[in-house]
């Protein structure tokens, strides 16, 4: 990397694998949780994941680059230390608990990632990308704000 747009691509490249990683990890966490408002969270989640990648498609379009994804360390090793939750974590309040910590992780790694990206495409004056991104980046926010509030009101009531 170079200049900006090249840190650009290759944070846009190590999102986007994020997301896919994510997208297949997430149905794992879904099951091993047994917390109804909990699980309704990450299946909207899940959703919402799916479309977040549809719409990387389309930054990575507004800078003349096909969709690709570049292993993100990162997002592994979060989603490595969620899956020995699942396996170490018996009662249902602590798995339910640490699981949500464990998701609070990847959406403040992911609202990090996505408020890089929007200034970065805001100083780089690529417009389409900074609101695309920016939309990414309320979806996250939202989805973290909805983890803190099951934390806080519902988890230890299971």
């Amino acid at each position: 990397m170079k200049t900006l747009a090249d840190a650009f691509e290759h944070t846009l490249k190590d999102i986007y694998y994020a997301e896919n990683a994510i997208a297949r990890a997430l149905p794992k966490v879904i099951e091993a949780v047994s917390q109804n408002e909990f699980k309704s969270a990450l299946l909207s989640h899940l959703a919402e994941t799916k479309e977040q990648i549809k719409i990387l498609a389309k930054v990575f379009k507004t800078i003349g680059v096909s969709p690709s994804g570049e292993k993100c360390d990162a997002i592994e090793g979060l989603i490595k230390e969620t899956d020995g939750i699942i396996k170490e974590a018996k009662g249902s309040v602590a798995r339910n608990a640490a699981l949500a910590g464990a998701c609070q992780a990847v959406e403040h790694y992911e609202i990090a990632r996505y408020g890089t990206l929007r200034e970065w495409a805001k100083t780089l004056k690529n417009e389409e990308a900074h609101v695309l991104l920016s939309e990414i980046l309320d979806m996250e926010k939202a989805a973290n704000n909805k983890l803190n509030a099951i934390a806080i009101n519902s988890l230890n009531k299971d």
